[in-house]
């Protein structure tokens, strides 16, 4: 009896596979949680090869397995690592395998900070780790710049403001605009290739790479790695120059220089003449001041050597020292006029350089050539023309005598039978025939009479 009971309650049951369990379940979950927010520490985070990321995220109480796919984390601007709270954005799935749930992140934010602020903290402290800032490789700008390159945007503020302040305080600067995206995808990779770009040439003295102000978003791309090395790495020193005053971003840290704004650069670079005569002035005037200290220091040094007891045997050997530092001084002084004059002459020599190369005074030199090669074109297509005509008038000369037509002006005339054969002879002609006359105008047609050849 009891075995038949059991056989039937056995018939009965409906057992579910593992399968048909784990796949209810995972309906249930997906249908449940499609789109969630959670908050929890990051912990056991690994970067797998593929480019997924592999996470838990717990509180004190629980841990939730989590994975980021890489087409997701690439937009994740920040680097997650152990022991950081954040919050993390997906939709709960069940692994069938192993029979666990997780959550499919696909965006996470930092608590606290922002993402953005987040990761600009986390790249500046790698590179700097790295001795991307470091002071001791910054190189100074060039004293008087012949050519500057400049990347930003082409249709910004900014290269206006630069154009305008190159052209009040010094003209004689060539400025070589390169175009690129400042924000938005693919902007980072733009100015690091410009800059790459830029460095193949021979003929630019400094960079300014900026943009202007905005929010840290508009600002990203300055703040990408890839920027930061192409900085990093250029052999033409570069003047960063990102936004407003308070803007800070990681091309401010690599660069050489870094400007508060773009207008700030391009004074940086375009040191007007006036400054420059004071500068030349100013180390003039130090160096006066050093010597004659030196010289007031060492005279003084030789009275107090002359003021000891113990010295005076040696007044002879202080003459001598005296003497040589007079000797000294005068060399000095000499010394001093000839690099200040050597200076000043240098100066000129530049000053001269800025003026020849005016665009105006060019302009005005390559009109006169041109006036000059004009003169000298028509002189040559008049003589041409002239020998020309004289060559056609003795030709035409030349055909009108030869001609046929200027012989029977003359009154001869020429001559057929009628075979039409020209009549040289006499003789060639019969008493009856008849003959074709051409004359200088009109012709007629006459009969032989009488034939009377040369004897």
């Amino acid at each position: 009896m009891a075995p038949t009971i059991l056989a039937k309650v056995a018939a009965e049951r409906h057992a579910l596979t593992v399968s048909e369990l784990t796949y209810r379940i995972k309906d249930l979950l997906e249908g449940e949680f499609p789109d969630l927010w959670v908050r929890g520490e990051i912990s056991n985070f690994k970067h797998h090869s593929s480019g997924h990321w592999y996470f838990t995220l717990k509180d004190a109480h629980a841990q939730l397995s989590c994975v980021c796919f890489r087409l997701q984390n690439r937009l994740i601007r920040f680097r997650p690592e152990d022991g950081l709270e954040v919050y993390a954005r997906g939709r709960l799935s069940v692994y069938e395998k192993r029979g666990e749930y997780r959550l499919l992140v696909d965006y996470m934010e930092p608590v606290g900070v922002g993402s953005l602020q987040l990761a600009f903290e986390q790249l500046k402290a790698r590179l700097a780790a790295e001795g991307l800032f470091d002071p001791e490789r910054k190189r100074p700008l060039p004293l008087m710049p012949r050519k500057i390159g400049v990347i930003t945007s082409p249709t910004g503020a900014v290269i206006r403001d630069i154009l305008r302040i190159l052209k009040r305080r010094n003209r004689g600067i060539d400025v070589l605009i390169f175009p690129v995206r400042v924000q938005g995808d693919g902007a980072a990779e733009e100015i690091a290739e410009a800059i790459r770009i830029l460095n193949r040439r021979d003929d630019l003295d400094v960079l300014i790479v900026g943009r202007g102000g905005g929010s840290i978003e508009d600002l990203w791309a300055f703040n990408e790695e890839v920027v930061a090395r192409a900085i990093f790495h250029s052999r033409i020193p570069i003047i960063s120059a990102v936004g407003h005053e308070t803007d800070f971003t990681i091309a401010d840290f690599v660069a050489d220089v870094r400007a508060p704004t773009p207008s700030a650069a391009a004074e940086m670079v375009a040191a007007r003449r006036d400054e420059l005569i004071e500068r030349f002035a100013a180390l003039e005037l130090r160096l006066v001041k050093a010597t004659r200290y030196l010289i007031v220091r060492r005279r003084e040094r030789l009275s107090q050597l002359q003021a000891r007891p113990g010295l005076m045997r040696a007044r002879n050997l202080v003459q001598q020292a005296l003497q040589r530092a007079d000797d000294l001084d005068y060399r000095l002084q000499i010394a001093m006029t000839k690099r200040l004059r050597a200076a000043r002459e240098h100066f000129a020599a530049l000053s001269l350089r800025l003026t020849a190369q005016r665009p105006s005074r060019r302009l005005a030199e390559t009109r006169g050539r041109l006036a000059l090669l004009q003169n000298r074109l028509n002189a040559t297509i008049r003589e041409r023309i002239h020998t020309a005509r004289r060559h056609l008038s003795s030709a035409v000369g030349k055909l009108d005598a030869l001609s046929p037509l200027a012989v029977l002006a003359r009154g001869y005339a020429i001559v057929w039978n009628e075979r039409g054969a020209i009549v040289r002879d006499a003789a060639d002609v019969s008493v009856g025939d008849r003959l074709r006359v051409r004359l200088f105008k009109g012709q007629v047609n006459v009969r032989t009479e009488e034939v009377r050849p040369d004897e």
